[in-house]
């Protein structure tokens, strides 16, 4: 037995709950040594990717040093003594930033992602390759002259030269992911054709009207079949995709161009005409639309005077005025390219300078780059300034061939159909042989998407619906006949625009802008100019087709070579405009001129009304006050929903049931009609007008289709107009008129937004719904939620909307959030360089987690442009950072 002081001296048992508690403190403890363990080796992975900007590096094939200086949001300008040194040293810094970007686009443009990702890119590759950019591109590098690959080459030796001092993670965190998937992935060198590629990608992106092109025969082959009584009657057809596909309003919106100018034909010696002020200056030419503008004292007057008409630009805003109107008495420039949303953003923004600007070293320029491609894109030099905006024309035709076997139809005899064997390599399984066809026009796509095997499948309704000319009959009557698709495409042709984009950045005056312009046949852009002897123009560039018997708004029937492209409108003929008496030149998209031009253009434009607001803001302002940079930057950030003005209007007819619908009704009623970030009215306005359209449109036995809010918009206007339009009568939600369609849409847009942000009204906002999420395009969309956390930013509450001046689109029917952006904005002042203001969405760097990545976001939502210092003192003083690269040894 234990005496007292015994048992005192053992230690007594800890408590269960004790116990616990130190097992828990351990495994806590082990958690957090693997967590920070886990935190340092993430972070030691992530930073180790970062590039050096400060100091120096030593690289083989420099002939003489480089100087990188970057600013506060690590935009490099990069000054060096000779062309090979400066796209030398622009590939290495774009290497340092963007490289996975470049490497992901490279392999996209060649259709070889299945190299990087697997099994679930194979589909996507074999449509690509069909279409076979990369074979064009490098066609195109064959075919440049010696001083333009010199520079293509020496860029692909800057890029080489990083990727010899880095691989796997020290390249980009995303290869250390892709390196758990894909261990055995490395990146190849850089070749020329790589970056030449990317401009094939571009100009799918803005490829005009092919989408519209086989939505409508799609279309054409459901209401040929029977919908709503319509029956099968080919004129009632015809009549329904006119009215859904309504022709562009001349008489309400303007055109680029409503006057062509004379000036000299390139090559000769004559100069166009210098600006002279007229004897109207101070005074405002009215703009070519005969929208009768006016100022209202409330949304509900303004929609009687507006008509609501909104178009909703897929390519882009950007005007030029003339010193006659500005504040400084020289020109300004503005340009936000419309694109789909991308982090890293698809712009890369640096400026390259020869230490002395001479014939041999001819560069002195600053703007937006791609990544992967020398030079830059859009921007400005010593004395001129450009801006992009899409054309809009139509470049792109689609085909219906009569195959049989490996032969078709061509004018009544059989030919053989081109034939060529493509090997898909895919990470982690076996390689997959492609057989590609291609006829006269093009490759044969049917079969690659569902779209285009349907229209293969039913061809005829959209062989009747084409009435340009009467169609041939389909040949052959063999039992292994069929239907095949082909696309006829200007990309697909080699062409100079990677020689352009030299061209372009060192132009001088208008003559060597133009040149530059005739040049630059792909992707189709409208050309604005400004420059510092207070000049501005505007050119169409681009290879635009001449069409035989069809217009190309439907697909044409491939047998009958009546339907051939003819030809090319030759340069001297496209439109020009120089120093018009209206003082500005405003592109967005529109109709370029008018329905009397000579050659056939596109039905397919944008409907206006961006281009009628830009040009009313600028006539109203400018009646007010000289026009000032910070007069550009407010118009860019413009938000009138038009379409809301118009839905303002008719909703105060209208009688809603219920104390909640009501009250959102009466939002509208003191509305602005502004889609600003902060507004429940305009977060109740596009709710209601997504629940309209697809009521309208979408809730059918046979839907009809929904996307683009443009033409939409343009359409919905013309029903509110007209009471008795049959499209208002719904039987598959029982409604029978436009009262109670409006009252429905209503109902349900209440009963959303209240589900979504809760029942006070007043608590609503648009910025909310409509925010975007930077995603990447490669591992932001995984799957996988902590690899799309390491990538993915956001959501940002944005403003704007679908067909307004700010236009950051959304998909009816799908989400609100924001998919589609101004990329970039940019203000040039030709009075003062260094005061001309820039931002695009994103940021400098692809690096997640640099500080760069995306350090400009906040100030794209807001509309906050800075300026960006160009010239040498400038730049000096806004360096944060200096890297000199130096010649090895």
């Amino acid at each position: 037995m234990m005496t007292d002081s015994q048992e005192s001296a053992v230690p007594s048992r800890p408590s269960l709950g004790v116990r616990i508690g130190r097992i828990a403190f351990l495994v806590v403890a082990g958690i957090i040594v693997i967590a920070v363990a886990a935190a340092f080796f993430v972070t030691w992975t992530i930073q180790r990717s970062f590039p050096q900007t400060d100091g120096s590096v030593e690289l083989d094939g420099l002939t003489a040093e480089v100087t990188v200086q970057r600013d506060d949001r690590g935009i490099p300008t990069i000054t060096a003594d000779s062309t090979d040194d400066l796209f030398y040293a622009q590939g290495f810094v774009h290497a340092q930033d963007r490289f996975f970007e470049m490497d992901f686009r490279r392999h996209v443009t060649a259709g070889r992602v299945a190299e990087m990702f697997g099994e679930s890119q194979a589909g996507t590759d074999a449509f690509l390759r069909t279409l076979g950019w990369r074979k064009v591109a490098e066609a195109e590098v064959e075919a440049m002259d010696d001083t333009t690959r010199s520079y293509y080459e020496a860029y692909a030796d800057g890029v080489n030269a990083y990727l010899a001092s880095r691989s796997g993670a020290d390249l980009s965190l995303e290869y250390a992911v892709i390196g758990l998937q894909n261990p055995d992935y490395a990146p190849e060198p850089w070749e020329p054709a790589d970056s030449v590629a990317w401009l094939k990608a571009m100009a799918w992106d803005l490829r005009g009207n092919i989408e519209d092109e086989t939505e409508r025969s799609l279309l054409a082959a459901e209401l040929s079949g029977g919908t709503d009584g319509e029956g099968t009657d080919p004129t009632a057809t015809e009549d329904t995709l006119a009215k859904l596909y309504p022709d562009y309003p001349f008489d309400e919106n303007p055109v680029i161009v409503p006057k062509i100018s004379t000036v000299p034909t390139l090559g000769t010696d004559a100069e166009p005409a210098a600006f002279t002020p007229t004897e109207t200056e101070g005074e405002v030419q009215q703009a070519s639309t005969t929208i009768e503008w006016e100022e209202t004292s409330s949304v509900i007057e303004a929609a009687s005077v507006l008509v609501g008409d909104v178009g909703e630009g897929i390519g882009s805003n950007s005007w030029v005025v003339s010193g006659t109107l500005t504040e400084t008495g020289m020109p300004l420039l503005a340009n936000d390219p419309h694109l789909g949303a991308s982090l890293p953003s698809v712009w890369y923004q640096v400026q390259l300078k020869c230490s002395t600007v001479d014939e041999a070293c001819p560069f002195d320029v600053g703007g937006f780059s791609f990544s992967g491609l020398p030079g830059i894109v859009i921007g400005h030099n010593q004395k001129v300034a450009w801006g992009f905006t899409n054309l809009t024309t139509d470049v792109t035709d689609l085909y219906i061939e009569r195959v049989e076997g490996d032969q078709y139809w061509r004018d009544g005899a059989l030919v053989p159909l081109e034939e060529s064997t493509e090997t898909i390599k895919v990470a982690g399984g076996d390689d997959i042989e492609l057989t590609i066809r291609s006829t006269v026009h093009g490759p044969l796509i049917s079969g690659l998407t569902d779209d285009f095997t349907a229209i293969a499948g039913d061809p005829e309704p959209a062989l009747e619906a084409e009435t340009a000319a009467p169609t041939a009959p389909a040949p052959g009557s063999a039992d292994d006949a069929e239907y095949a698709v082909s696309l006829r495409w200007t990309a697909l042709d080699p062409g100079t625009a990677a020689t352009a984009i030299f061209a372009l950045s060192t132009a001088q005056d208008f003559e060597d802008f133009r040149y530059a312009a005739s040049l630059f046949d792909v992707p189709a852009q409208n050309l604005i100019y400004a420059d510092t002897e207070g000049n501005i123009g505007y050119q169409t560039p681009g290879r635009l087709p001449i069409r035989g018997a069809g217009d190309g708004w439907m697909p044409q029937p491939g047998w009958d070579s009546s339907y051939d492209w003819t030809g090319f409108i030759p340069f001297e003929e496209l439109p020009v405009s120089y120093n018009p008496n209206s003082g500005y030149i405003v592109t967005a998209n529109n109709a370029i001129v008018t329905d009397d031009y000579e050659y056939f253009l596109s039905r397919d434009w944008d409907y206006g009304y961006r281009a009628a607001r830009i040009a009313h803001l600028i006539e109203r302002r400018a009646a007010v006050a000289p026009l000032t940079a910070e007069d550009m930057r407010e118009i860019q950030m413009d938000n009138e929903m038009w379409i809301g003005t118009q839905l303002a209007s008719v909703m105060g007819d209208v009688d809603v049931s219920g104390a909640g619908p009501t009250e959102a009704v009466e939002l509208l009623q003191g509305w602005d009609a502004q889609n600003t970030a902060s507004s429940p009215a305009a977060a109740y306005a596009n709710v209601l007008w997504s629940n309209l359209v697809q009521n309208i449109f979408g809730e059918r036995a046979q839907p009809l289709p929904i996307d683009g809010q443009a033409r939409l918009f343009t359409v919905v206007s013309a029903m509110l107009d007209d009471p008795s339009d049959p499209l208002w009568v719904n039987e598959q939600i029982d409604v029978d008129g436009m009262e109670q369609m409006l009252a429905l849409s209503a109902q349900e847009a209440y009963d959303e937004l209240a589900a979504l942000q809760g029942t006070t009204v007043s608590r609503w906002n648009w910025g909310d719904l409509h925010a975007i999420t930077l995603t990447s395009d490669t591992l932001g969309s995984s799957g996988i939620a902590p690899i799309e956390a390491l990538f993915n930013r956001g959501p940002f509450p944005v403003s704007g909307g679908a067909s307004v001046v700010n236009a950051t689109g959304w998909e009816l029917g799908v989400s609100y959030a924001t998919t589609t952006v101004p990329s970039m904005r940019m203000v040039i002042d030709l009075s003062d360089l260094d005061a001309s203001t820039w931002n695009h969405l994103t940021g400098a760097s692809g690096h997640a987690y640099n500080e760069h990545y995306t350090d400009q976001t906040a100030d794209w939502a807001a509309g906050i442009q800075k300026p960006w210092a160009y010239s040498a003192k400038a730049v000096k003083a806004a360096a944060v950072d200096t890297l000199v690269l130096i010649p090895a040894g």
